[in-house]
């Protein structure tokens, strides 16, 4: 994996953002970090990769195929009927324009994938061309990864940035100024970074900035914004054509998107940048090893949210900070075969603060949405809790310090993969 920028280093991560832990759990939920042989691993690790490979490439066949559905259902009206509507038909053409459009973007993602991963290649496939047939599960998640690029990296999502990413950035930036720190040396991880613009950011001001992502959907596509994009709006994406309910315009539905509004290029030369793949809770487990934590819409993707409160407190440096912003949608809720842990947030602060964590800052109501349509009818607002909690430097009592971190072995960066139930 080329590290330009944002180099990936190890292979993704699993089933979810985050381990459960399988001690003590029922045998119908699917039990974490199961052990396989290395030939087994290897095998799954390469079906895992070529199966979201083949999303990408059967997109453009899947959204063919609603259209197909449109078409007929309009077909099937009164012809007195038709003859009311005279755009419909045009329009379900120009968004079969939009879908070959976005499936040429996809196309470039998956070129620029295939090799992305230093440490592991996955070989290749017979007749690569050929589109084989994808999950509406894995279609689904192909099409939000889609709108990621509107939140990320366009000028059309930058309000939606500022309401999320700007009161970490600005909490970082009082936390350590540059005017008492040496940032370049302060350390920040960004879990659940997407397609890296928040790090991306964290990193252009100065700081050492990981961001570390588990979902190949937004590995390849962050791989592909951050070391192959060049010049600001080179690319154009059709977002909401897939949405065909809630339209005030027709023309609403095949708006063009363009990116990335920066460079991703335009790092300084010093910036330590980089982008880890793996599931957060096996590749850091080395402790006291950062000195901020910065979660973004993220801790509600765990099984298991308080092994995220457990592995933030372990890699934390006595004195570390750990700033959070986001709703608690946790995304195994209601899969059969899951385990997931759904805690309100009242229970989660008493969590935090019963691992020793002191809260320094704490808003409960911060309003902010996740890849919205602004142009939509129907539109979700979160209602989002925003805190910032350290990490004692005192950090022994009775001359004892947690046995856990005692014992604690290295930094595992073993991949783990995306199991068909995870969600991006």
């Amino acid at each position: 994996m080329a590290e330009a920028g944002a180099g990936a280093e190890g292979a993704e991560g699993a089933q979810g953002g985050g381990g459960a832990g399988a001690g003590g759990a029922p045998p119908y939920f699917h039990k974490e970090r199961l052990k396989y042989s290395p030939e087994e691993e290897a095998r799954l690790e390469r079906q895992h990769f070529w199966r979201i490979i083949d999303a990408f490439r059967f997109y453009r066949v899947h959204v063919e195929e609603q259209v197909k559905r449109a078409e007929c259902q309009f077909r099937s009206l009164p012809q007195h009927h038709q003859n009311l509507l005279p755009d419909v038909l045009s329009n379900l053409s120009r968004i079969s324009q939009c879908a070959h459009h976005n499936q040429e973007l996809l196309q470039a993602i998956v070129h620029n994938s295939l090799h992305m991963f230093e440490n592991i290649e996955y070989g290749e496939r017979e007749d690569p061309r050929k589109a084989r047939p994808s999950t509406t599960f894995d279609m689904d998640k192909l099409k939000s990864t889609i709108k990621q690029f509107v939140r990320d990296w366009s000028e059309v999502g930058r309000a939606e940035r500022d309401s999320c990413y700007q009161p970490i950035i600005q909490e970082i930036q009082r936390l350590f100024p540059s005017d008492q720190y040496d940032v370049s040396k302060v350390s920040v991880l960004v879990p659940g970074a997407g397609l890296g613009r928040l790090a991306w950011e964290i990193a252009r001001l100065g700081y050492i900035c990981q961001g570390n992502e588990w979902s190949f959907f937004m590995l390849f596509s962050s791989n592909f914004v951050l070391n192959r994009c060049e010049q600001v709006n080179s690319f154009t994406v059709y977002p909401w054509i897939h949405q065909f309910s809630n339209n005030k315009k027709s023309s609403d539905q095949t708006r063009p998107i363009r990116f990335p509004d920066v460079n991703p290029q335009s790092l300084p030369l010093d910036a330590d940048f980089s982008m880890v793949a793996g599931d957060f809770v096996e590749v850091y487990s080395e402790p006291e090893s950062w000195d901020c934590v910065a979660t973004c819409f993220f801790i509600d993707t765990a099984h298991n949210v308080i092994e995220y409160v457990e592995t933030i407190w372990k890699i934390l440096k006595p004195g570390g900070v750990w700033i959070n912003l986001g709703p608690l949608l946790y995304h195994f809720e209601n899969m059969a075969n899951e385990l997931s842990v759904e805690l309100s947030y009242e229970d989660i602060r008493t969590a935090i603060v019963n691992f020793g964590f002191h809260i320094e800052v704490e808003k409960e109501s911060v309003q902010t949405t996740y890849t919205e349509n602004d142009r939509s009818m129907l539109r979700y607002v979160y209602d989002c809790v925003f805190f910032v909690v350290r990490k004692p430097v005192d950090l022994y009592f009775n001359g004892q310090e947690d046995d856990q971190q005692q014992n604690s072995p290295p930094a595992a960066k073993s991949p783990r993969r995306e199991g068909t139930d995870g969600l991006t």
